[in-house]
């Protein structure tokens, strides 16, 4: 008889809604981060109060929202309980 391998850590397995919305603001967070600094960097040294910085923020901020209408129409696509929308995550 084959033995099943489970992970020890009980909160791997379980996903309730508040994993999905701690998952979720961590998607969103990151993207617009993650964006924010692409931009930043494609386009050189920017002055913190020069309008190119103010221009990159609003290009990471576009991202993040593209992350969260994502995260949240995964929901529907995905587990219930996941920001992915690859089935079984």
């Amino acid at each position: 008889m084959s033995e099943i391998n489970l992970p020890g850590d009980a909160e791997t397995v379980v996903k309730t809604a508040a994993s999905y919305g701690r998952d979720l603001a961590e998607r969103v967070i990151w993207t617009f981060l993650g964006g924010t600094a692409a931009v930043v960097v494609a386009s050189g040294p920017t002055d913190m109060f020069h309008a190119s910085f103010w221009q990159a923020a609003g290009v990471g901020g576009y991202a993040a929202v593209v992350s969260l209408v994502k995260g949240l129409a995964a929901r529907y696509r995905g587990a219930t309980n996941s920001a992915s929308t690859v089935k079984g995550v």
